[in-house]
């Protein structure tokens, strides 16, 4: 009986690493990032960016390209958003239809 007791507790014991394994965040998964998370990380890095004015900047994401939208200041402003799209992972493409805005 000692012996099906230290199976269960082995058994009991691999099972909770499994799981708790199963929900560690720092796991990497193959599989590719949806649009919508990556329309929201690009919003993301253009609202972290000072040097860009993220609320004039509209961004849609189908099928990992992204589109940019919107009218800057610059043409600086306008490389430096395409450049922070760039960055997201998942990106494939980035079309910047930005237009810099007459002063």
């Amino acid at each position: 009986m000692t012996g099906r007791k230290l199976l269960l507790a082995v058994t009991a014991t691999f099972l909770g690493c499994a799981a708790a394994y199963a929900g560690d965040s720092t796991t990497k998964s193959d599989q590719p990032i949806s649009d919508t998370v990556i329309t929201s990380k690009v919003k993301t890095e253009l609202a972290k960016d000072k040097s860009t004015t993220a609320t004039d900047i509209n961004v849609d994401t189908k099928n990992g390209i992204v589109t940019l939208n919107g009218a800057v200041a610059s043409e600086a402003e306008r490389a430096k958003a395409e450049l922070n799209a760039r960055t997201v992972k998942g990106v494939v493409e980035v079309e910047n239809n930005l237009r810099v805005a007459a002063k």
